[in-house]
């Protein structure tokens, strides 16, 4: 194990300005093969009713005309005005998506619009009844985010929704280091540093001595060159680390206070002053 393996940032994963990994995991076949078997017959149950009605109502009009619109009609309203409307409704969810946990969200791991639903259904009347769902397999096969063509088309795909985020608790403070830590210089880490480091700092239970102590000196040699001054020379280095992150997390929560007793001072001089200018 070397300090690499903990600067991994996977395709699922977003990183927060903190350098966390949040993940959002990709729904796996299986379950995408049974969300589109509940959602293919609920379109399918729709498209009929909907089918028989219009197509009912034209034949009582006496018009040939008129039931030809009504195929016309039952067809866009089951295959694409009902799928579009309720995925844009509920921010990415369709009934099977419900039924079973699942969501779409864009690439970037943001609710789809309608235009993102709209496009994932266009795309869809093509690869799923047309051609009976074997594109959309295929690229589901293919894709390692299980994205068929729609999802390509529209720049989505599907997850896991009710998979808990579980955030590791931050590192503490090493009393020995805490009064170096409060003088030094501590610069914004690069992301991926950021990220080796909170993941190297959560896993340290699990890590044998010896590794603990080689991934920690590297890491270190990437950490130092944001550090001013230089922490003391026998100093652990995975000691260093979490100082560096307790530090950095301390000054962010005083920032944070900060702008909030600012933003509550401007808050409430502003009906004063428009007391007095009145």
């Amino acid at each position: 194990m070397s300090a690499p393996d903990f600067a991994t940032v996977t395709a699922d994963d977003l990183v927060t300005g903190e350098g966390v990994a949040l993940d959002l995991p990709a729904a796996s076949l299986g379950l995408r093969l049974a969300s589109g078997l509940i959602d293919l017959v609920v379109t399918i149950v729709s498209f009929v009713v909907i089918y028989i009605l219009l197509v009912v109502a034209a034949l009582l009009l006496r018009d040939e005309a008129a039931v030809g619109a009504a195929v016309v009609l039952a067809t866009i309203t089951g295959l694409l005005a009902i799928p579009t409307t309720l995925e844009t409704l509920t921010r990415g969810r369709s009934l099977g998506k419900l039924a079973l946990g699942l969501r779409t969200v864009r690439d970037d791991g943001g609710a789809i619009s309608f235009h993102h639903a709209l496009v994932r259904s266009l795309i869809g009347v093509v690869e799923i009844y047309a051609f009976w769902g074997a594109p959309a397999f295929l690229a589901i096969m293919v894709s390692n985010r299980g994205k068929r063509l729609g999802d390509f088309a529209a720049g989505t795909y599907v997850v896991r929704d009710r998979v808990p985020l579980r955030l590791p608790l931050p590192p503490q403070m090493p009393p020995p280091l805490a009064a170096w830590a409060r003088r030094a210089d501590l610069a914004a880490l690069p992301t991926g540093t950021a990220l080796a480091v909170r993941q190297f700092l959560s896993r340290l239970a699990t890590l044998d001595p010896a590794s603990r102590e080689r991934v920690a000196r590297g890491l270190l040699v990437d950490v130092l060159p944001h550090v001013a001054p230089a922490p003391p020379p026998n100093a652990p280095p995975e000691y260093v680390l979490m100082a560096i992150v307790a530090e950095r997390r301390e000054r962010d929560l005083a920032r944070l206070r900060r702008d909030d007793a600012l933003r509550t001072r401007l808050l409430e001089r502003t009906p004063t002053a428009r007391r007095s200018g009145t």
